[in-house]
């Protein structure tokens, strides 16, 4: 498979990365800074520099024709304030997904977040985002030309993965290694069977392929 990964340069993107390349999956991260393309290369994949705050749809589009599925990976991280929520989180996710639409890449898979919602109320940074998320979630879920996943993940850690782990529907609050997160991730590009689902994942009991295949009905 090709796979474009926006976000590039984070660090579940550059986990996941690892994984494609070593499965023999052709790799590509979209980044913002040409300095980060080293790691990206180490990591596998091939580096293509684009500002997603900033780029159109149609430059977009041009990055992704030829893939089979496309992850967004992108976030503003926690230093970042409240315009970029809106710009990088919500934003950068609409665009992503109508390049997706535009260049014909049916597969889409979307990092999001436990407890993203439009609806989320409060004024904090923190709630920004979740609202932002949620923002990007409900667009994404209303594209009928993507066969989209939509990942939550619990509290982010940076364990050691253990491949154990509980996606569901509804898995109620728990952290998560990105070891793991990125694993769950290079199953799900692959198992179009899990399209139109929303699923939330914490460190659990279940081998990744085997939660994998049970939410995707196998």
């Amino acid at each position: 498979m090709r796979i474009v990964i926006a976000g590039g340069h984070g660090q579940i993107a550059l986990r996941l990365e690892r994984l494609l390349a070593a499965r023999g999956d052709e790799v590509a991260g979209i980044i913002r800074k040409a300095e980060q393309a080293d790691d990206l290369r180490e990591a596998g994949a091939e580096p293509v520099v684009l500002d997603l705050e900033s780029a159109s749809v149609d430059e977009v589009a041009d990055r992704l024709r030829g893939a089979d599925a496309a992850v967004f990976a992108a976030g503003a991280g926690p230093g970042s304030g409240v315009a970029r929520k809106d710009t990088v989180d919500k934003a950068a996710a609409v665009l992503f997904a109508d390049a997706a639409v535009k260049a014909g890449v049916r597969r889409f898979v979307i990092v999001s977040s436990m407890g993203a919602d439009p609806r989320h109320q409060g004024d904090e940074i923190f709630d920004v985002y979740l609202r932002a998320k949620g923002e990007a979630d409900a667009y994404v879920r209303g594209l009928d030309a993507l066969d989209w996943t939509i990942l939550r993940p619990g509290q982010l850690t940076d364990d050691a993965g253990t491949g154990l782990v509980r996606l569901e529907a509804r898995t109620g609050r728990g952290p998560i290694p990105r070891d793991d997160v990125a694993a769950v991730l290079a199953d799900l590009v692959d198992t179009s069977a899990t399209a139109g689902l929303t699923l939330e994942l914490i460190s659990g009991s279940a081998p990744v392929s085997v939660a994998v295949k049970s939410v995707a009905g196998n």
